[in-house]
């Protein structure tokens, strides 16, 4: 009975528009460090190859330029990620460019010549390495989130899904970390905001979305709202606690709900309520959907208990608000399962 239900959600969810670009499988790190030790870097490539393969049909992006992307990242923090895997190589190193050090206090923009200060500066963790591809392929993975707002402002779309690859939801304004390097989601939202929209982030991936945060903490135009794994027991640790609530303007237009290891879809569903409301208080005219699968129960790197169809219901549940929406893809890392997990969340928007 799952297996057809499987099938039908991937029926249903090819008539949401998918854009994607074949350059974002460049970015191909060999190596992170994990709990203590070096373990196969788990945002691999096919993670996109399998979703894909899930529709029929994929739209390629259209060049916005770097120009929406500086309304979210700094131009030194660009033109770092731009030149940083070059600027290894040229200082003797082989393979992927990882930091080692990192600024936890007076986190100044000083002018640093060697490539391992900048690695530290601009990044937080040890498990985003930057590869001969990262820019090329961070910069495309922006592009399908422009590309995806572009119909649902003109109104031709009621939902896109933008295939993001890397996620983006842990990069801040001028720091990479967790996989990620360039905001596509906030990229989006900070568009639609340009454009004039009334704009709220819901990111539903299993580990809080700091980077977001980070970048509108302080917007009184921009709800973020995260429902998430407990940051005292899961990355990114530091950030997503419940008293986070903004800053000056921003006041009150952040919404954490973080939820306890084994949380399934009857308390999920309770959070997801509490979020929709904050949504819709906000005068949301432009929805930001920032999913993460690896709130499924046999990710291999997380402690939800959701099943595939329970993202159905999720996905129905958003959609019930009536919002024009563009899903970005961030997390899931059960590669077997990904396809239909994704497929599941889409079906729930139901046919165009």
């Amino acid at each position: 009975m799952q297996r057809v239900q499987a099938q039908r959600m991937s029926s249903l969810s090819v008539s949401v528009p998918v854009f994607f670009d074949v350059r974002q499988l460049s970015h191909q790190p060999a190596l992170e460090l994990h709990n203590g030790s070096w373990a196969e870097y788990a945002e691999k490539a096919s993670r996109a190859e399998v979703i894909l393969k899930q529709f029929k049909r994929c739209q390629r992006p259209r060049d916005h330029g770097v120009e929406p992307i500086l309304r979210v990242h700094s131009r030194e923090y660009v033109d770092f990620l731009r030149s940083a895997h070059d600027d290894w190589l040229a200082a003797g190193r082989t393979g992927d460019a990882i930091g080692y050090t990192w600024p936890v206090v007076r986190r100044r923009d000083l002018n640093l010549d060697r490539i391992d200060a900048r690695l530290g500066r601009y990044s937080y963790d040890a498990a985003t390495p930057i590869t001969a591809g990262t820019w090329e392929a961070a910069y495309w993975s922006a592009q399908s989130a422009l590309t995806a707002l572009d119909g649902v402002l003109d109104q031709r779309e009621r939902c896109s899904f933008a295939l993001c690859r890397p996620p983006g939801h842990h990069a801040g304004r001028d720091y990479l970390g967790g996989y990620c390097y360039l905001n596509s989601a906030a990229v989006a939202a900070a568009e639609a905001a340009h454009r004039g929209r009334r704009v709220a982030i819901l990111d539903i991936d299993y580990h809080h979305g700091n980077g977001t945060q980070d970048i509108f903490y302080k917007s009184a135009d921009v709800l973020f709202a995260s429902i998430h794994a407990d940051p005292t027991m899961d990355y990114p640790f530091y950030w997503g606690h419940a008293d986070e609530r903004g800053e000056g303007a921003g006041q009150g237009k952040t919404i954490n709900l973080p939820l306890p290891r084994g949380t399934r879809i009857g308390s999920y569903l309770d959070a997801l309520e509490t979020a929709c409301t904050a949504v819709r208080e906000h005068g949301t005219n432009l929805l930001v959907l920032s999913y993460g699968a690896d709130t499924f129960e046999d990710d291999p790197i997380s402690h939800f208990e959701l099943r595939t169809e329970d993202y159905a219901v999720i996905g129905s549940r958003v959609a019930e608000m009536n919002i024009p929406t563009v899903v970005v893809m961030e997390g899931g890392y059960a590669i077997d399962e990904l396809g239909r997990n994704v497929s599941s969340l889409l079906s729930g928007f139901g046919p165009a």
